[in-house]
């Protein structure tokens, strides 16, 4: 019901801006919303009557020469909305929906927030007293401010505003209250009551009471302007079809829901097909009233379905009702609606994280605003697909060493513990290996191999694949290193690169043993075995922290001392006030809490550094006098005590990777 009412001004409003008398807006909000909410598989959007196709078919209208509300806009517009169902079928046909993998979030975020802005450019005109605008957002700004220069009504400004404000406070403090529906009984209650369109204020038009008249439209009139009526049809259905794809998929994601992108399109069709049998303009998802929805905690579509019965009922039996309703009320709920859609929240996020992102969330949204839905939803995927180019082009590349008891190879930089082979470069690439990237491996490969250096091997486990020009310049590489006396080798891919090597003319690198399924295989070959030879005096001095961390340092990279030295701190504090039964301090809570607080990113390795810290810590404590010195001596001790069980363990560790290597080098 309140889906209804809200529908209400916001379909009667839009159908005017299409040049159809107010009442087709409320036509437009039975059958289209029925067969919608029938199809689809969203289970929160809302459907029906709204801004961009409207705008742009009234914009045809005018190109036309009709007049609006007249006979002919009467007959012509429905015969556009079976176009644009059309066009949706054909979408639907050719999978169109496929285009929604190329958009990320951050263009949707600026995208929803591009429409949303629009809508509220459009009707911020009709909270002072004006008419809603048409247009991008400088002819929107310029019709606001024409508009406000002709005069600017004080009790409608003030009651637009008033309502704005008591939905958005009403929407934090009182959240369970129907504040729409409440403002617009009490909106019509001023009416009816305080008769404040003596003073005025403007009201809806009155509705003659009755259903529409179901009839297919009259598809002769497409003779005349075959072209131009096709052709914005065209440009209404993709206008349609972005919006409302991309904003029901960012609804369903907010809620971890999924939609079916071509039943949507099927739905879309279908909703504008029902458009054209009521006579009504051509209908999309309606981000406002959704926005509405998702306040009350709407789940499914019975929320359709009731609107499109109690809209019904309005029409047959409460048309007298909406000739008290003022519109600046109805406007200061639809855009209070609007400011809750909007993602800002998100490219604050984007801004803290991603820099690139940020500007994609932005240029999305100015496309919207100044070039249309269309021109936005195109920006966005070029600004995504570049972004994506880019960072393909330079991805993650590290170069790795082995950790004592720790299986595998690990990065240099990232993992403190991590020493070099001796006279190996082991050398990690992230990615896709294509001709815009293949010059950074190379280079950075030239700069680590230096005099005396035996063996060259690229860690490849994370290429999925690779084109001509990078096989040509592996095999380059291979020539290369072999002509210095360099093993080189290419090691731990998926098979499938093997036969791209062998597709490019790259298959003297399978055929010659320079590929191999694993690191340890190359190294092997290469004459290197376990226990491998490592490179002496490679940490240097000043790293007594960080070098020693393994698995955390991994986790948390370079955060890693600094976390760890605030959480020694936090449980120094917090420990030194926690006693047992007996009064003695609860130990056993002691390394519970340090295993929360890693996260469970935690060895032998890691514990040991941790309770040095703490033990640091705790002198801090003890010499300001924050803790006693019964309580120190206490810790101490068990500290000491699982020092020396860590020790035991971190040696046992040791020799048990001994042991494995000695077995796997037989």
């Amino acid at each position: 019901m309140l889906i209804a009412l809200v529908s209400i001004p916001i379909s009667m409003g839009y159908a005017m801006v299409a040049g159809l008398p107010a009442q087709y807006g409320l036509y437009g909000s039975v059958l289209p919303i029925l067969f919608y909410g029938i199809i689809t598989s969203s289970k929160r959007f809302v459907f029906g009557v709204d801004a961009a196709p409207a705008a742009l078919v009234g914009a045809l209208l005018a190109a036309l020469g009709i007049a609006a509300e007249s006979e002919e806009a009467v007959r012509l517009v429905p015969v556009v909305s079976l176009v644009v169902a059309a066009w949706l079928i054909l979408f639907y046909l050719l999978h169109a929906d496929r285009i929604l993998k190329f958009i990320s979030q951050p263009v949707m975020g600026g995208f929803i927030t591009g429409i949303g802005l629009t809508i509220i450019l459009m009707q911020l005109p009709k909270l002072y007293g004006g008419t809603a605008g048409r247009g991008e957002m400088v002819e929107l700004l310029l019709h606001a401010f024409e508009e406000a220069e002709r005069g600017i009504h004080p009790l409608s400004l003030g009651l637009g505003i008033f309502t704005v404000m008591v939905i958005l406070l009403g929407k934090h403090m009182a959240p369970k209250l129907p504040m729409h529906a409440l403002m617009v009984f009490a909106g019509a209650g001023l009416s009816y009551f305080l008769h404040i369109e003596a003073y005025g204020v403007k009201r809806l038009p009155a509705v003659a009471p009755g259903l529409p008249e179901v009839s297919f439209p009259d598809i002769r009139l497409l003779r005349e302007d075959f072209e131009t009526i096709v052709l914005s049809a065209l440009t209404i259905a993709l206008v349609i079809f972005a919006e409302t794809l991309l904003a029901s998929s960012n609804l369903a994601r907010k809620h971890e829901e999924k939609i079916v992108a071509w039943r949507e399109l099927l739905a879309y069709a279908a909703g504008n097909l029902a458009a054209a049998l009521c006579g009504c303009c051509p209908v999309n998802g309606s981000v406002s009233r959704s926005g509405i929805a998702g306040q009350f905690g709407v789940r499914s579509q019975w929320m359709s379905l009731s609107a499109a019965v109690s809209m019904v009922f309005v029409l047959c039996f409460g048309t007298g009702f909406i000739a008290y309703l003022p519109v600046p009320v109805l406007t200061g709920i639809v855009i209070a609606a609007l400011i809750g859609t909007l993602e800002f929240e998100l490219a604050r996020r984007l801004k803290k994280v991603d820099r690139a992102e940020y500007i994609i969330f932005y240029a999305a949204m100015f496309s919207v605003l100044l070039l249309g839905t269309i021109y936005g939803v195109i920006v966005g995927v070029l600004l995504s697909s570049v972004t994506f180019i880019i960072r393909q082009s330079k991805p993650p590349t590290a170069f790795l060493g082995v950790v004592e008891g720790m299986e595998g190879f690990h990065s240099l930089t990232r993992m403190g513990l991590a020493v070099p082979i001796r006279d190996v470069v082991i050398y990690r690439f992230t990615g896709a290996l294509f001709f815009a990237n293949i010059a950074q491996l190379e280079e950075e490969l030239e700069e680590r191999v230096t005099a005396g250096m035996r063996v060259v091997i690229i860690d490849a486990s994370g290429i999925g694949s690779v084109d001509m020009t990078a096989a040509e310049h592996l095999l380059q590489c291979y020539l290369r290193y072999r002509s210095r006396g360099l093993r080189f080798y290419i090691a731990g891919h998926v098979s499938a690169v093997n036969d791209q090597f062998r597709s490019f003319g790259a298959g003297a690198l399978i055929d010659e043993g320079v590929v191999r399924s694993r690191i340890s295989l190359a190294l092997r070959d290469a004459g290197i075995e376990q226990p491998y030879p490592l490179q002496q005096d490679y940490h240097k001095k000043g790293r007594r922290f960080h070098h020693q961390l393994a698995e955390f340092a991994w986790a948390y990279g370079a955060e890693a001392e600094q976390r760890m030295r605030d959480m020694a701190r936090q449980i120094a504090k917090e420990v030194s006030e926690k006693t047992n039964a007996e009064g003695r301090v609860d130990v056993e809570w002691l390394r519970t809490e340090e295993k929360a607080f890693a996260h469970g990113y935690w060895n032998y390795t890691d514990e040991d550094v941790f309770l040095k810290e703490l033990e640091e810590e705790l002198k801090l404590l003890k010499a300001a006098g924050a803790v006693e010195e019964e309580k120190i001596q206490e810790l101490d001790s068990q500290i000491a005590k699982r020092h020396e069980q860590l020790a035991e363990r971190i040696a046992a560790q040791r020799a048990k990777w001994k042991m494995d290597a000695k077995k796997e080098k037989r």
